[in-house]
């Protein structure tokens, strides 16, 4: 099987992004001010969205193709993204995933940028949503790009 790549997508690339998302019936969309992240073997499995905001990103639109869940290519994808960063990562979860991103280093004690605020107090009108952060100069970056699986 070919080796898994974490990389972030160039930017003649990121229509792939959006058709990833649409071939998964996910509402998720890759957004021009934003990093892309994915995760590749010969398509792409998986990926996310780093917005820039205030001193920090905000991580956005993190999807793995479903058939892949559950071998750990969410984590890696999100510690390769992350530890690209200067500052503070925020992020909007639904609670159920707090484990998840505990174990990458988020935390639930956070202080969000009044954008990011405004933006949480409003979805959460509609949904069970918690803000989650964790600050890149401690976040340890992987060893290496690509990881055999």
């Amino acid at each position: 099987m070919t080796a898994l790549v974490y990389a972030p997508l160039e930017a003649p690339l990121w229509p792939l992004m959006n058709k990833f998302y649409r071939a998964h019936q996910s509402s998720m969309k890759a957004v021009k001010d934003a990093q892309l992240w994915v995760a590749r073997q010969e398509d792409i499995i998986a990926g996310l969205c780093l917005r820039p905001l205030a001193h920090g990103h905000w991580l956005t639109g993190l999807f793995v193709a479903p058939a892949l869940r559950g071998k750990g290519v969410a984590g890696e994808l999100v510690r390769h993204a992350v530890s690209s960063c200067e500052g503070p990562v925020w992020l909007f979860c639904d609670p159920e995933l707090q484990g998840f991103y505990e174990k990458l280093g988020f935390c639930l004690d956070v202080e969000l940028p009044h954008a990011l605020h405004e933006r949480l107090v409003r979805y959460q009108r509609n949904k069970a949503m918690i803000a989650m952060g964790v600050t890149t100069p401690s976040y340890p970056a992987p060893d290496q790009e690509t990881v055999p699986r």
